[in-house]
């Protein structure tokens, strides 16, 4: 993969929809690391009914019922990634799945969470990654020579839907790029969909989109159009892993999408599923073994889960783990990086 000379040096489902506030309330978030009660009926901050986070905590909420006795768990749709950690933080939720760059902003202070109190919450298990995929047409690829990321400076871009964690991620890859997400490029502020609508009717130039592989709005817009995805190139990949967020380097192997034929080199970040810093021990530790334990039943509602939900990946966790997690990947033999060793 090449460097390019212009990128710059700084470029199932049973639960109940809706909330149920759990044992603990806003008071008793947890937050101060200070031990909370075993909670009887868990919330689970998830995301829109349409995208993965809902089933996903359909499932878990069925593992919860089935693993962890006196328990139940319900679904909230959320706004994903940001509202979640939100809603830990104030003791309206009990477990969270986000990505992991909204976790290591809430946890820093940074970002989205920029002049807000840090929200420490813990992890419980590593779920999957969302990859960056930069869409474009092939037609306008090659009119406007998109080899790596930097040469989408000065077109139509659109860095995802208001408030979204595909927009998070996106502001935080400009910024370690030394791009200015608002002057540097030409933005639109568009949902996945849209984004697509916008490529085909010539509206826009190119598009982000942090999902998993094999995402179905990048497979349905490459059986009507020619679509192509812009590489990083390596000193991109550098800036962004050595900058905030805690990414990890990817790559898209060819195939995954009809008409992109070769690999494609981009970055990651690791959806994680999060607790307050002081939930149960106890609760934590039956809610890690029970997640590890039953791979097949979380994986029937979204199959990467069983490869992904692996020891090795408990590393690209953005914040340490809880001490009931901890605990159980003692017992299991999993060993993880001692800064996450929480």
């Amino acid at each position: 993969m090449k460097a390019h000379p212009r990128a710059t040096a700084a470029l199932a489902l049973t639960a109940a929809v809706g909330l149920v506030v759990s044992g603990c309330q806003p008071a008793d978030a947890g937050g101060d690391g200070e031990e909370m009660d075993r909670i009887s009926s868990m919330s689970i901050a998830t995301g829109g009914t349409s995208g993965v986070y809902y089933p996903i905590g359909g499932a878990l909420s069925g593992v919860i019922a089935d693993n962890l006795e006196g328990t139940s768990a319900s679904v909230e749709a959320t706004g994903a990634s940001v509202e979640n950690l939100r809603l830990i933080d104030s003791g309206s939720a009990d477990i969270a799945i986000a990505q992991g760059d909204s976790v290591d902003q809430a946890y820093n202070a940074t970002g989205d969470f920029d002049d807000e109190e840090p929200i420490t919450t813990r992890a419980l298990a590593v779920l999957y990654p969302n990859v960056y995929h930069t869409v474009t047409l092939s037609s306008i690829q090659d009119r406007l020579g998109l080899e790596c990321f930097a040469d989408l400076e000065g077109h139509r871009y659109s860095v995802g839907d208001v408030g979204s964690g595909n927009e998070t991620t996106t502001n935080q890859v400009f910024e370690s790029l030394g791009l200015d997400v608002t002057s540097d490029i030409d933005r639109s502020q568009l949902g996945y969909a849209e984004t697509s609508n916008a490529l085909t009717s010539g509206g826009l130039d190119a598009g982000s989109w942090v999902v998993g592989e094999g995402h179905s709005g990048i497979n349905e817009l490459a059986a009507t159009d020619d679509v192509s995805l812009v590489p990083m190139c390596d000193d991109e990949i550098t800036q962004i892993l050595d900058g905030a967020g805690g990414y990890t380097e990817h790559t898209i192997p060819g195939g995954t999408y009809t008409g992109v034929d070769e690999d494609v080199q981009t970055i990651a970040t690791w959806n994680v599923l999060v607790v307050p810093e002081g939930f149960n021990e106890d609760q934590a530790y039956e809610l890690t073994q029970a997640v590890f334990d039953n791979l097949d039943q979380l994986s029937e509602v979204y199959a990467p889960l069983e490869d992904y939900i692996t020891p090795e990946n408990m590393e690209h966790s953005p914040v340490p783990f809880h001490a009931g997690s901890m605990r159980y990947f003692e017992e299991a033999g999993i060993e993880v990086p001692a800064d996450l060793a929480g």
